[in-house]
């Protein structure tokens, strides 16, 4: 294809580019749209908003508390899972941060306190230590236990996963940390 036969193909492009500019402008100017001060029908949707929303509750259920779960967790199952971490995080003493913070001795440490890691600011804003409670949270979905966390990590769904984890994490270093009580 020579150059003019791509002129006249792009001029046409562009022409009817203006073409449907200038039938929009027209059309505009001819039907002007008329909006209304209030609805003309108005439309009670409170209940059904109510209904719905208890019958999601109905339908998620319940994660049991963690003091619960912390009874039966089983540290061994939590290693196995904590391979998914493991290419993140480090578990060993003095080993250091890779491309999240060392998690030797998590537990009742003060959130972002971790050598050598670079935190984001919603997690330095956080403030207090992690308790069985925060981790727990925490790894059910980072993003919304902290706004704006670096953590790009989507979460565990099964309760029990998140519970076996924190079991392995507590033997890491920090075992005294007292238990959660089973209600």
């Amino acid at each position: 294809m020579n150059t003019f036969e791509f002129n006249k193909i792009a001029g046409a492009v562009l022409a009817g580019i203006l073409l449907l500019m200038v039938i929009g402008e027209v059309a505009h100017f001819a039907v002007e749209p008329t909006h209304l001060d209030k609805p003309a029908y108005a439309i009670d949707t409170s209940s059904v908003a109510s209904t719905e929303v208890a019958s999601d509750d109905k339908k998620k259920p319940q994660d049991p508390p963690i003091g619960v779960l912390m009874a039966s967790a089983d540290p061994a199952k939590g290693e196995k899972i904590f391979k998914k971490c493991h290419a993140c995080h480090n578990a060993e003493e003095g080993a250091g941060a890779k491309i999240g913070p060392d998690l030797y001795g998590i537990l009742d440490r003060p959130k972002g306190s971790a050598e050598g890691f670079s935190y984001s600011s919603g997690m330095k804003e956080k403030g207090g230590n992690w308790t069985y409670e925060d981790l727990y949270h925490f790894l059910k979905k980072p993003s919304a236990f902290i706004d704006g966390t670096k953590m790009s990590f989507a979460g565990l769904k099964k309760p029990e996963d998140r519970a076996d984890i924190i079991a392995f994490l507590r033997t890491l270093g920090k075992s005294d940390v007292p238990l959660p009580p089973a209600q």
